[in-house]
């Protein structure tokens, strides 16, 4: 049977990407392990594989390096299988794929049932679960490697109080179809996920061609519990300083730089805009999927 190509990024700091290695060389002959040096070296090696027709690629990290992978099969017929091996994994969770199994994981990949999903641009990148602009985006930017490599996903949080409550620049977003908007953070919403997997895009549909935007107002401690309040009592969009629209592309500005980050890494600053790709995803999924998928 063919190779099945994996895609893996190591940090060459990170015992798990080592061992990740290791465990993913074990599942399979068919296994043809690539380790890469850095998100450049990674798209370069899906780029190829999409050129040269290859029916499938997987990658193995987090969303970054999904994310890498996923820009450069777009446009092709290439499907993504995916081993969640990062902090993250949004996109994975969306998909409902195993995370706590490896060979789980290979099984979904075997199996070959692929769906459809939407892919966004933006400037010059794509996007394929979430973006923001402003806060959540400074607390990735502010946020240091050791500080993730010693405390996780804490280490976000860590960040997170120390930028909260400080004056924000106000952006302006252009959605199409809507009035413009104004506040001082947007989150933008293609899978439902988002954070430590919160379901916070509750209308969010990957293949509706739709992104859900939300603006705040306001990123005092203040309003931040109060946004925490509304969406955990489901109506994060009825509460006040919030607003909410669904559009096919938006448009962010502001006076001075926002940081704007997607799928959780950082992704230059404003202006940005954010639009409906042509070309959708083939990627691999469990074959029990709400929204379906067909046999490859």
């Amino acid at each position: 049977m063919d190779k099945i190509p994996v895609i893996l990024n190591p940090s060459a700091h990170s015992e798990k990407g080592k061992n990740a290695a290791v465990e993913i060389r074990g599942l399979s002959s068919r296994i043809e392990l690539i380790e890469t040096g850095d998100i450049d070296e990674v798209k370069a090696i899906a780029r190829d594989i999409a050129q040269r027709g290859g029916p499938v690629v997987a990658a193995a990290g987090g969303d970054g390096t999904i994310n890498a992978v996923i820009s450069s099969l777009a446009g092709s017929e290439t499907a993504l299988g995916i081993f969640p091996t990062g902090t993250m994994n949004l996109f994975a969770r969306e998909l409902k794929l195993p995370r706590k199994s490896l060979r789980d994981c290979w099984e979904v990949i075997e199996a070959g049932v692929t769906k459809k999903v939407d892919l966004f641009g933006i400037n010059d990148g794509i996007f394929v679960q979430v973006a923001g602009v402003g806060l959540d985006a400074r607390i990735i930017e502010e946020t240091t490697w050791e500080r993730k490599k010693k405390f996780g996903e804490l280490g976000y949080f860590m960040t997170a109080l120390s930028v909260t409550g400080k004056e924000a620049p106000r952006v302006r977003v252009f959605p199409e179809g809507h009035e413009p908007l104004e506040g001082a953070f947007v989150l933008v919403g293609n899978g439902a996920l988002y954070g430590p997997a919160f379901r916070f895009f509750r209308n969010a549909l990957n293949d509706d061609g739709l992104l859900e935007i939300l603006v705040f107002d306001s990123h005092s401690r203040f309003a931040l519990m109060r946004y925490l309040l509304g969406f955990t009592m489901g109506r994060l969009e009825k509460v006040r300083g919030v607003s909410y629209v669904q559009a096919p592309s938006l448009r962010v500005e502001s006076e001075t730089e926002v940081p704007v980050e997607v799928d959780g890494e950082l992704a230059g600053h404003t202006p940005v805009e954010f639009f409906a790709l042509k070309d959708k995803l083939n990627v691999i999924v469990p074959a029990a999927q709400e929204h379906g998928g067909t046999g490859s």
